[in-house]
């Protein structure tokens, strides 16, 4: 017998738009198989076998998050099909930075109703995250949460594993005065500081529909720009590099991320001038009156992630990066010092 029930459904919930959603979203799902899945989506667990070749000292590593206030922006512009790319993105960034390779994703959908196609647009956001990632989607949950939430409102979640080996994982501790940090460019603001973005531009479907000359497009498209996942750049970085620490430049911006990185006593000076700035940021300074130091414990301000390798290296790092086809440049030096970061 097919499950429904007009009690459950009469308090809120259609466990029958769950199914919908299912079937709607599996052809997503489909296009993140890898070889390690060995069941598809539907059963209680997610089932993935770990391919060890050529790791001695397999450890897991893993990493949750999700989108924050950025979603704000998909609800007024009645767009989703992008939240999914920031928080795979979010997750598989955060587990790169000790050298692990992410193996497969898992999403937590909260909504106030199940509207099938709309979840099945969330999760298409998702599966394009994880192909570029190179990870497998292999499970997740939607909860439909009548009086919790608006109905046409959700919330989006999710967690990453990956694998490294034990003798590969990324020292901090071996960094000196004098090793190189590379910056690798970001998208845009990617998945933070979407509490103060909103504030300043006080969002409404007029205000990000507004074209703005020095962004090139509206700002509803800039600020819906999806984070941008190093995956692919960062693994290949590591193949032909003896990376040192990389540091995700994301909430808290330079001043609270680049220091997870660092041993005691070395600090990281970076060159003001050397940053790239995206014209994004000096739109949100200028529109919201907002203080430089401000903006770099906020932001990323073009700076996605932040890799550090011996001086001899730098020039090495930065055509791997490139290859890879992402944009980087030297953004400045360790130093011997206890105050963290340095912008100067």
């Amino acid at each position: 017998m097919k499950s429904f029930s007009d009690s459950y459904k009469a308090a809120g919930v259609d466990v029958t738009a769950g199914y919908k959603a299912v079937e709607l979203m599996k052809q997503h799902v489909a296009r993140t198989m890898t070889s390690g899945v060995l069941d598809g989506i539907g059963g209680f667990g997610g089932l993935f076998e770990l391919d060890l070749t050529g790791i001695k000292k397999p450890v897991l590593v893993s990493g949750t998050d999700g989108v924050g206030t950025k979603i704000k922006i998909a609800f007024t512009m009645d767009k989703h099909d992008t939240v999914g790319i920031d928080c795979v993105a979010m997750c598989v960034n955060d587990i790169i930075c000790c050298g692990a390779r992410p193996q497969f994703f898992l999403d937590y959908i909260a909504c106030g109703r199940n509207i099938p196609e709309k979840i099945a647009s969330i999760v298409s956001g998702v599966a394009d995250g994880c192909v570029q990632a190179g990870c497998a989607l292999i499970g997740g949950e939607t909860a439909e949460h009548p009086g919790l939430m608006p109905e046409d409102e959700y919330d989006l979640a999710g967690f990453s594993v990956g694998v490294v080996d034990k003798d590969k994982i990324l020292k901090p501790d071996s960094q000196k005065a004098g090793d190189v940090l590379i910056a690798i460019k970001s998208s845009g603001v990617h998945s933070n500081g979407f509490s103060l973005v909103r504030k300043v531009f006080a969002i409404n479907e007029q205000n990000l529909a507004r074209h703005y000359s020095e962004l090139g497009t509206t700002l509803g498209n800039v600020l819906l720009t999806p984070t941008r996942i190093y995956v692919k750049a960062v693994m290949e970085l590591l193949d032909k590099v003896n990376v040192k620490s990389i540091s995700h430049i994301t909430g808290g911006g330079f001043y609270e991320n680049i220091p997870r990185s660092l041993p005691k006593g070395i600090s990281a000076k970076i060159e003001r001038n050397a940053v790239q700035v995206l014209p994004i940021f000096d739109l949100i300074a200028k529109s919201g009156n907002i203080p430089e130091r401000d903006m770099f414990n906020t932001f990323n301000m073009g700076v996605g992630m932040v890799v550090c390798v011996d001086k001899a290296d730098a020039d090495k790092a930065v055509e791997a990066i490139s290859a890879a086809g992402e944009e980087a440049y030297v953004l400045g030096e360790l130093c011997d010092s206890d105050e963290g970061v340095i912008i100067c």
